[in-house]
């Protein structure tokens, strides 16, 4: 955990952040982490984000978290006062983070060749269901939508029922880290060339390139991967079981030194060798009766007793943590996985710390993520050096809301 003035990879860099919900504000989020100067720009109403998750004291959990490290001011950008506001703001910023659908901030006059005209520098990244171009670029896009077409979502549940989702964002937050990363390579070009550029991250081809083993398999052998349950395609044993007490152990067995040590840990040292198992191939082709023999045998012990008798043999395997096992888990702990930060109407609040973790500069939480226009007057103070008087005019206009 790196502590307050400890220098961080992305200190100087600015980010204005125009994205909405999940895959915009979590890309911002992990750019402000390692130490961008974010600036966060929602509706008087608020980011919907402010609507999703638990609550408590009248404030979104999930805010407190996604927010987080941002200055935030409230701005109605349908407003044309607010759209001028924008465009003046651009100027003064390496990065600007949007999710609106392909065509909406055009209309604005706020698209990437607008904004470009006036920083020729500019890195915009543009999140989306479908990409700035092609037949579906118009069509609304969400994270779980475009996660079906993907084709992620087909293959997510179990054999015999329809295709499952993960009680996450789980697309959202994929496209955001590549967003991310898109952002910080077209910065490197921009170090080397001084030439600015918009990165086009599409949620349903982020969802897609996860589908990496799929995709020649099925252009050479016209092979569809379908749902396995918590088993895997071709990789034996990898897969879940039920130890007596009702506990869900993943064992992972897949390899021909962590087949054999599974088998010297079930005692059945035999089965390494035995044809129909010793080689991964032989494995693939016998899964189903491998899968069983494991089955039996876990069902067989308490996860307690489980656990003795695979430790001292290095057999890879873990129980299935719930949130209540990660927060009581010393090794989270060590990391500091669990950080706590304050917040004015919170209190103490616990967020996940930032990832990767990076020996000489690390990533740092600010603050956890405020109220609506916290920022707005300071912002503008800061970045545009506005008088009192222009900023009491825009909000009587409603172009922007002050906390």
């Amino acid at each position: 955990m790196s502590l307050p003035g400890t220098a961080r990879p992305l200190d100087g860099v600015r980010v204005l952040e125009l994205g909405t919900t999940i895959a915009g504000p979590f890309c911002g989020r992990l750019l402000a982490d390692f130490g961008a100067e974010v600036v966060k720009v929602e509706p008087p109403e608020g980011d919907p984000i402010r609507g999703a998750g638990k609550v408590y004291h009248g404030k979104s959990l999930y805010a407190a978290s996604i927010l987080r490290g941002k200055r935030l001011i409230a701005a109605d950008l349908r407003k044309p006062e607010a759209q001028a506001l924008i465009r003046r703001l651009v100027a003064k910023f390496d990065i600007v983070i949007e999710n609106f659908r392909p065509g909406g901030l055009e209309k604005w006059g706020l698209g990437y060749a607008d904004l470009a005209r006036l920083n020729s520098g500019l890195v915009m990244v543009r999140i989306s269901g479908y990409g700035q171009t092609g037949p579906y670029s118009a069509r609304p896009g969400y994270g779980i939508v475009c996660e079906a077409v993907g084709g992620l979502r087909y293959i997510i549940g179990d054999p015999d029922r329809p295709p499952a989702r993960a009680n996450i964002g789980l697309t959202d937050y994929i496209t955001g880290l590549y967003a991310a990363f898109g952002a910080i390579m077209a910065l490197r070009h921009r170090e080397r060339t001084g030439q600015g550029q918009y990165v086009d991250a599409a949620l349903y081809e982020c969802a897609f390139s996860f589908m990496e083993q799929h995709v020649p398999a099925y252009d050479k052998l016209g092979f569809v991967a379908e749902r396995m349950g918590a088993g895997m395609a071709d990789s034996y044993v990898n897969n879940m079981f039920a130890t007596r007490d009702g506990v869900y152990v993943h064992v992972q067995g897949s390899q021909s030194n962590s087949f054999r040590r599974l088998c010297t840990g079930m005692g059945r040292p035999e089965l390494a060798d035995d044809p129909r198992f010793a080689a991964r191939r032989a494995r693939n082709e016998h899964g189903p009766e491998i899968d069983a023999i494991v089955a039996a045998w876990v069902a067989q012990h308490d996860y307690a007793a489980l656990e003795r008798a695979f430790t001292p043999h290095g057999v890879t395997f873990t129980r299935v943590y719930s949130m209540a096992d990660i927060f009581a888990d010393p090794h989270f702990a060590a990391r500091g996985m669990l950080q706590k930060v304050m917040d004015g109407k919170l209190g103490e609040v616990t967020v996940a710390a930032p990832v990767p973790r990076l020996s000489a500069t690390p990533g740092h939480i600010e603050r956890a993520g405020g109220e609506i226009g916290d920022d707005t007057r300071a912002v503008l103070e800061d970045y545009l050096g506005l008088p009192s008087t222009e900023i009491d005019a825009l909000m009587a206009c409603g172009a922007i809301a002050c906390a």
